[in-house]
């Protein structure tokens, strides 16, 4: 069992910075591959970023390549969302996900593959 937790998200404008943070907490020693999305209102939830266990492995979508940066502190049971210059439509609420593993390198991009959720964070940008 995994229990996620996202906290860091709030009203910012356009160019500014926020950084999200998941905090997992799991009954087992096994190591957890986690995912970043979101979700705009009226809209599908999409995939953000993703990384492995391990943190060797990353994957961006095309939409927030080269301003997020996705990272991990595995001694804290952290997962972060750096989100630098952002945009109006990066508006949505964004939620963390996880799935435990045995693959160090094993990083999951689609939300069907996820077992647990966090209860999500609103981030809000304005032009």
């Amino acid at each position: 069992q995994v229990h996620l937790a996202e906290s860091g998200g709030g009203l910012a404008q356009s160019g500014d910075s926020l950084r999200l943070s998941c905090a997992a907490s799991r009954s087992t020693n096994r190591g957890i591959a986690v995912g970043w999305f979101r979700q705009a209102s009226g809209e599908e939830r999409r995939t953000v970023a993703a990384i492995s266990w391990d943190g060797t492995e990353t994957y961006y979508s095309d939409s927030v390549k080269g301003r997020f940066t996705i990272s991990r502190d595995n001694a804290k049971s952290m997962v972060y969302l750096q989100m630098n210059n952002l945009e109006p439509e990066d508006t949505a609420v964004y939620y963390c996900a996880a799935r435990e593993t045995t693959y160090g390198d094993w990083v999951i991009t689609m939300d069907s593959q996820y077992d647990y959720w966090g209860q999500g964070t609103q981030v809000t940008v304005s032009s």
